[in-house]
Order: C-alpha cells, then structure tokens, then sequence
C-alpha cells in the first residue's frame, strides 16, 4: 500500500507508519513541505521536488523493505528424484525456479534427463548448463543436451573474435580511392 497525500494535484509519499493520519502539507519555493505532529509536536516527516500531477514523488525510504518473495527462495527437494536433480548444483535449483516461474511443462521428465545426464557427462557440467539455460530461458525439451554438447565442442580459453585480419565484412579500401579523377588513378 502507497501512503501517498495529495497537493496541489501532484502526489507525495509519507512515511508509511503515517497512512491514514492526519499530516500538514506546504508548498516552500520549489519544494513540497509535508510535517506531521504527534506527541512530540509537530515534526518535519517528507520533503519533496514539486510534481505534476500524474508523476507522484516516491521516496522509497519510506517504505518497510520488501517482505522476502520468489527472488529470496531456494527450492526445497519432497521425493528423492528431486533431491537428486537438486544435489547437481546450484544450477540445477535455479533452472527449477525459472522453469516454475516460466511455467514450463513436464518439468519432472526433464529433471531426471538432467540427473541421467549428470551421471555421464558429471555434474560440474551439467550444473553449468543448467544455469545458462534458467539464464537464457531455454527449458524446452533437448535444450539442455544441445548446451552439453555446445559446451563439449567450444574451444577452452578465450573465444575469437573477428577483427580487422579476419573479418569477412567489406574493408575500407575501395573508399580510399572515393573523389579520385581518372587521371589520379
């Protein structure tokens, strides 16, 4: 919930402790001035830019932190199968959670792929894979297998890059001639 108040049609945020209070607002130059008064007296809680109405001033201090939601979560294994697939790694448990979130379908047919998977190729890489595919959304099936191999035939170290030497693009040097007569040439 918002503990916004209304001023001269813009919106301003409040400490939300003070939603549903009473508060003073006013306008001091270019500033919104907002002060509340409780047993202490009156007490300076907000100042904000003024605004237009339809962009309202959010001061995210003064709001409670979020409680822990989706992001905060780690998948917890109910069967066996699962706390095998999970026991690959923390890439396996962050291609559940975005699998879930994705909605993607047949998820436990393709936790035991991963978990066969893991027991040929080891799980280091399958861990690996798991995390580029929850990474780059791919949770089809085959998709984990097509990164497997991917990363079984990419060259260790640093990948090429193309350059000047090696580049298939159209150099430069027919312009170097660009506005030349006949006779320059």
């Amino acid at each position: 919930m918002l503990s916004l108040v209304s001023f001269e049609g813009g919106q301003y945020s409040v400490p939300h402790e003070l939603a549903g209070q009473a508060v003073w607002v006013r306008r001091h130059g270019g500033q919104v001035v907002i002060t509340h008064t409780g047993p202490a007296g009156p007490v300076e809680v907000a100042r904000h830019l003024v605004t237009a109405p339809g962009s309202p001033r959010v001061e995210a201090s003064h709001y409670p932190p979020a409680p822990p939601g989706a992001l905060g979560r780690t998948p917890k294994p109910r069967t066996q199968a699962e706390a095998r697939f999970l026991a690959i790694g923390d890439g396996a448990g962050l291609w559940l959670a975005e699998a879930a979130a994705a909605g993607t379908s047949r998820v436990r047919a393709k936790m035991a792929a991963a978990v066969q998977l893991a027991a040929l190729h080891g799980a280091a890489g399958v861990d690996r894979a798991l995390g580029q595919a929850a990474a780059a959304g791919r949770f089809a099936d085959g998709d984990l297998a097509a990164i497997l191999a991917h990363q079984a035939s990419a060259a260790e170290g640093e990948p090429s890059r193309a350059g000047e030497q090696s580049s298939l693009a159209q150099g430069t040097a027919g312009w170097a001639r660009h506005g030349e007569t006949e006779a320059a040439r």
